[in-house]
């Protein structure tokens, strides 16, 4: 089984690959950013001519919680670029390996595409996007036995708040955050299971955050 993970070299992207790679499954990793989506293509287009693609993941994410007028409208394209675009545009050009070997889609959204949070208006919006394109893709393909699954965590044990400068993170008692080992496990859960997990929200046991 070969496959792409995005986001593989930190948090639940890279907790993902290793325990794929521990079950004997290639990554393969691509070079190109994701912001730069016409770079994106290209490699994808050369990938699809050596591998034969079973699953894509799209892990790689960005976050910011500021108040919307205070965002730059830079900020706000990269954001949708890499949060919604790149992943679109990956699904869109591994789709027919993933018709031809019935393989599977997981998007990784957020607990925000499900709830209102202050500060959160465009982080949400492209994690709530990518959700429901999930949930249409998967009506879509659904004949060619492709399975799609959005995973929507809420507050993970990752380096996601540091890496983007963020006010706060969880609290560091296990019960207020998710290890990013057990999403990583219900993604083996998704790959290997018969039928087809739509959709799945995991939250950690108490809720809390601190200041960074």
């Amino acid at each position: 089984m070969q496959g792409i993970i995005t986001g593989y070299s930190s948090g639940i992207g890279e907790a993902i690959c290793k325990k794929l790679e521990s079950k004997g499954i290639e990554v393969i990793k691509l070079k190109s950013r994701l912001n730069r989506v016409d770079k994106v293509e290209e490699e994808i287009k050369e990938i699809t001519k050596k591998h034969n693609i079973s699953f894509l993941i799209n892990s790689a994410g960005i976050g910011i919680f500021e108040p919307l007028e205070t965002i730059s409208t830079k900020k706000i394209k990269e954001i949708i670029d890499i949060n919604l675009l790149a992943p679109i545009i990956l699904t869109k050009l591994l789709l027919p390996s993933l018709k031809k070997n019935k393989g599977t889609l997981i998007n990784i959204s957020s607990i925000e595409a499900i709830k209102a949070s202050k500060y959160s208006s465009v982080y949400s919006a492209s994690k709530a996007a990518i959700r429901h394109f999930s949930h249409s893709l998967f009506e879509e393909v659904r004949k060619s036995e492709v399975k799609v699954c959005s995973i929507n965590p809420d507050l993970t044990n990752t380096p996601f708040f540091k890496n983007n400068n963020l006010k706060f993170q969880p609290k560091q008692q296990e019960a207020y955050y998710i290890d990013p080992q057990e999403i990583a496990q219900i993604v083996w859960m998704i790959l290997t299971t018969k039928s087809v997990i739509s959709d799945i929200t995991i939250r950690p046991k108490k809720v809390g955050v601190e200041k960074r």
